[in-house]
């Protein structure tokens, strides 16, 4: 419901995702909502020195997952449900 939304403010996107907008500090600290909304803030570290080992194991991991080659398709699939990689989105049942 648009009278229970949520914005979060936070730092830069690092990927284009819609109904998301990047702003300069100024605009941010200054930023109100709908009355009803929330607003979730998220501090920027400016002693922040880049990834950790953790973000950076987390990278590695994420490539090499998208490097693995797509497994052949099951020849007995009907086709029903959407596939995203290894996962399977499954309609509804009525």
């Amino acid at each position: 419901m648009y009278a229970e939304s949520t914005a979060v403010v936070g730092p830069l996107a690092t990927f284009s995702e819609p109904h998301s907008y990047d702003l300069c500090e100024f605009h941010a600290e200054r930023l109100t909502v709908p009355r009803g909304w929330e607003v979730v803030r998220h501090e920027i570290d400016l002693d922040d020195v880049g990834p950790t080992g953790d973000d950076l194991l987390a990278l590695a991991d994420a490539v090499r997952e998208a490097a693995r080659p797509e497994p052949p398709r099951d020849p007995l699939d009907d086709g029903r449900g959407t596939r995203r990689g290894h996962l399977r989105v499954l309609p509804d049942l009525p």
